[in-house]
Parts: structure tokens; C-alpha cells; sequence
């Protein structure tokens, strides 16, 4: 299809230690397509920035090893690329804005500085023309192009954000990669970013895959939704099938452990136990131990992802049962 940007096929990532093999993405399927915001919603530790980091090609290696998969962007495979191409797509075409804005900003050096670096190296102009652009960028997010000169210190952490945000967009990105773009920010604060990244997107015409833990950010920005378990998506549909029509276990344990308005119940309903230990992960359903349906034929064998509604795929072997 040529409105598909990046597709993802069967990648396996591990994590190799002097004491154990962590098997973080164990065979990830994702499409995006153009102009297309996905959420990937999951517990800590699911795989979620590590599929973010894979396709920037930024996990450090060794630890980190590719084991099998393609990335194909526009056409190409981004595993197969070199540095000296990657570094072209990196920033330039695929930009990420990254988990921890006090951390993602050098802070010895002042921040219309560092976007200014970004637009040069990518877009062969002067500096002083790289400066005017790196000014108007920080004007598009609303902090005035008078601060330009000012350190990371210097700024509250919601303006960081923003700052790291408009790092990210200097380029006109194709594609967006938002790494809890709202951690640690106020909710007064997390509403002003996600609405300035909505008229971004709107504006530049830029995919966004959005990966949070918040189910509310997922709903009022998301077109798709990829539920990620243990470096698997066991679910995978519109925003309308996931909220409306969630159908794995794991998708309706999230719900579940959300308060509700209106509700009588006194306590909340979370899932009980922890994720399984990725250095030694069961043979068959990896939420097995946790899943409020299973069988004994869970445990024995893995599940295929099925489409249940078109659109509408879930890895669930109840479900396979079903259809």
C-alpha cells in the first residue's frame, strides 16, 4: 500500500549480560502509515521504547543485538543501512522526542545552540540561517526566540518539554517517535503539550507513534493501538476497536484497573502478579499466570495473533478456540 510509512516485520531484540540473555521484542508485527498516530500502551519493561529505540537504530550495542526482523522505511531496511546512512534518516527524516526532558538536554550548552546543530547538520544552511530557524522553532512551541541564548537550567520543566519537542521537529520529520512525551509534567501542563503536538502534526503532516502508560492520552490522540506483553503485541486495532471492544485478557485488565466515574466499587481491580522475567519466558502464553481465563493448553503453547473484526487482531488462544 503506498500510504504505508514504516512497517515492522517479526523483530527480535535481546538484551545480552554476563549473566543472562533478556529477550526484549519477541517477533514485533507494526505498521504505520502516513499521517497515522499510534499508541503503544504496556506495563514498564514491555518493550515499548526498545521498538522506538530500534527503529532510530540508538540502542547501544553491546548490550543490545538484533537477532532477526526488518524495519523497512520508505523502502528501505533500516537494519541493513549503514551509519553514515542512518545518520541522514536519523533527526532528519525520523526524529524521537525522548522520555526525560532533564536528561535529553545538554546542560552546558544554551538550547537555541542545540537546535540549531540539528538544522545545520541536516539541512546544509549558514548558522545564522540555522539560528532563524532554530528561533522560529521555538517560537511554533511557544517560548519566545528571546530565550535562544538561555540554558536548560534556566527553564521549568514543562518548557524542557517543549524544548525537547521542538529539538525533535526542526527537520519536519516524516515520522515522530514520542517517547512519554507528559512524564512528570502537571496535568494543566501535559494538556497544553499534547495539544500543541496535535496542531504539529496537523500542521507538518508528520506520523506519530505515541508511547505512554496513560490510557486517556491514548484516547484523545491515538488513531491505533498496538497493547504490548512481554515483547509481543497481543492486541492490535483502532482506538474505537481497543476502548470499545477490548478482547484480550491483558487489554481488559488495564481497563479494569482504571477508576471510573460514576462507579460504586470501592477498590480498584488491578492485575494481580508482575510480567514474567524476560531472561526466562514460559513456552506458552506469556500472560498465562496472570490471566483470569486461562487453560491449561495456555501454558503449553503460544498463541497466533488472529483477526477477530477487520482491523481487529488479538493473540489469544481463547480466541482461536472461538473462531
Amino acid at each position: 500500500m503506498t500510504d504505508i510509512l514504516l512497517e515492522i516485520s517479526d523483530l527480535v531484540i535481546e538484551y545480552h549480560t554476563d549473566d543472562a540473555v533478556i529477550h526484549a521484542l519477541n517477533g514485533i508485527n507494526l505498521t504505520i502509515k502516513q499521517g497515522e498516530t499510534i499508541g503503544l500502551v504496556g506495563e514498564t519493561g514491555a518493550g515499548k521504547t526498545t521498538i522506538a529505540r530500534s527503529i532510530m537504530r540508538i540502542l547501544q550495542t553491546p548490550p543490545a543485538k538484533f537477532c532477526s526482523g526488518k524495519i523497512v522505511f520508505q523502502d528501505q531496511d533500516i537494519m541493513a543501512l549503514s551509519e553514515k546512512e542512518m545518520r541522514k534518516i536519523r533527526g532528519n527524516k525520523i526524529a524521537m522526542i525522548f522520555q526525560d526532558p532533564m536528561t535529553a538536554l545538554n546542560p552546558v550548552h544554551r538550547i537555541g545552540d542545540q537546535i540549531t546543530e540539528a538544522v545545520g547538520l541536516h539541512n546544509h544552511v549558514s548558522r545564522a540561517e540555522a539560528q532563524i530557524r532554530a528561533g522560529k522553532m521555538l517560537e511554533m512551541v511557544g517560548i519566545p526566540a528571546s530565550r535562544f541564548k538561555e540554558y536548560p537550567h534556566q527553564f521549568s520543566g514543562g518548557m524542557k518539554q517543549r524544548v525537547v519537542i521542538a529539538m525533535a521537529l526542526a527537520c519536519n520529520p516524516i515520522l515522530l517517535l514520542a517517547d512519554e512525551p507528559t512524564t512528570a509534567l502537571d496535568v494543566t501542563i501535559q494538556a497544553q503539550v499534547l495539544e500543541m503536538m496535535r496542531e504539529l502534526k496537523e500542521r507538518l503532516g508528520t506520523s506519530v507513534v505515541m508511547i505512554t502508560h496513560d490510557l486517556g492520552i491514548v484516547a484523545q490522540t491515538c488513531n491505533s493501538v498496538a497493547v504490548i506483553y512481554a515483547g509481543e503485541i497481543v492486541e492490535y486495532g483502532t482506538a474505537e476497536h481497543i476502548f470499545d471492544y477490548p478482547s484480550h485478557p491483558y487489554t481488559i485488565g488495564l481497563f479494569n484497573s482504571l477508576p471510573k466515574l460514576g462507579s460504586r466499587e470501592r477498590r480498584l481491580k488491578p492485575i494481580k502478579g508482575l510480567m514474567p522475567d524476560p531472561t526466562n519466558l514460559p513456552t506458552g502464553c506469556k500472560f498465562y499466570d496472570r490471566c483470569p481465563d486461562a487453560t491449561k493448553a495456555c501454558s503449553l503453547c503460544s498463541p497466533d495473533i488472529i483477526e477477530i473484526s477487520p482491523g481487529h487482531s488479538v493473540k489469544c488462544i481463547m480466541r482461536e478456540v472461538s473462531s
